[in-house]
């Protein structure tokens, strides 16, 4: 495990603020880029080379989501196989300690969980559950991927790329007509799509609503590796703000919420988390 070092600015600070107990974690895409998912807007984000899925085209042209659901069952291997890293493990370690409480999270990947952590909200939901849009069927992805791989068992693209965080990865045109899609088994024909938030889409009500009573109830928020670009996010920070909570902002590069954070610290997750949760320990 690699430590933090000594000189990272903001860190001190941070430890005294979270030594108080009940901190409210907002996390985001850079929290699970060591573990070899991509963020969207960092450095090497797949904003920078990829177009996501949006809410439009996926429930308005058959074609896109054909595409998406091809590039899905390949890039499932990878997000299926992505196992936790120091992060998580750190966040679910400040839980146990009582450092922190409940988790906000933006990532759909389920390695908050995956790596310990208790009460955590998905905030974009989950790519390991698929929705029907006709009759709402929630299931597991598990049970889906099966059923492709039994009516696909010839589709082996090479994809061209890394998986993207929603789940897809990039295939040349002519390998999506190789691919066969299946339907809802609850209702036996609805389409199905991934259970996350795509982009255009509104994140539901009541978990909106969920999360501004968490942040109502918190002594501070601590973000960790979000831009908080969005303001599907940055929403929480600037209630928050207006409530007078401290506000401590982790990620490497500068984010939107910089100007309303009491702590900043620069610098990378994989080595800041696990170093706070061997001081408080």
């Amino acid at each position: 495990m690699t430590a933090a070092p000594p000189a990272v600015d903001g860190l001190d600070e941070l430890t005294g603020l979270l030594a108080g107990g009940g901190a409210l974690v907002l996390s985001g895409a850079g929290l699970s880029t060591d573990s070899g998912i991509p963020d969207y807007r960092g450095v090497t984000g797949s904003l920078r080379r990829h177009t996501p899925m949006t809410w439009q085209t996926f429930t308005g042209d058959p074609r896109g989501r054909h595409r998406y659901w091809a590039r899905s069952f390949v890039g499932w291997r990878q997000i299926a196989g992505a196992r936790p890293n120091g992060g998580h493990v750190a966040v679910a370690g400040l839980q146990a300690l009582g450092a922190v409480g409940e988790v906000i999270t933006q990532n759909v990947d389920g390695l908050h969980q995956a790596g310990g952590a208790r009460d955590v909200l998905e905030l974009h939901g989950g790519l390991d559950r698929t929705v029907c849009l006709a009759c709402g069927d929630v299931a597991g992805r598990a049970s889906l991927d099966e059923r492709l791989r039994a009516v696909n068992p010839g589709f082996r693209p090479e994809a061209t790329d890394e998986v993207n965080p929603d789940g897809d990865v990039e295939l040349p045109d002519e390998a999506l007509d190789g691919f066969v899609m299946v339907d809802c088994l609850a209702c036996g024909g609805g389409p199905l799509k991934p259970d996350v938030v795509f982009f255009g889409e509104t994140v539901p009500r009541d978990r909106v609503d969920r999360c501004f009573a968490l942040v109502e109830q918190a002594r501070s928020l601590l973000v960790l590796g979000s831009s908080l670009t969005v303001m599907s996010g940055y929403r929480f920070v600037i209630a928050a703000a207006k409530r007078g909570i401290p506000i401590a902002v982790v990620n490497s590069g500068p984010t939107r919420g910089d100007a309303k954070a009491t702590v900043r610290v620069d610098a990378p997750l994989g080595a800041v988390l696990p170093e706070l949760a061997r001081r408080l320990a």
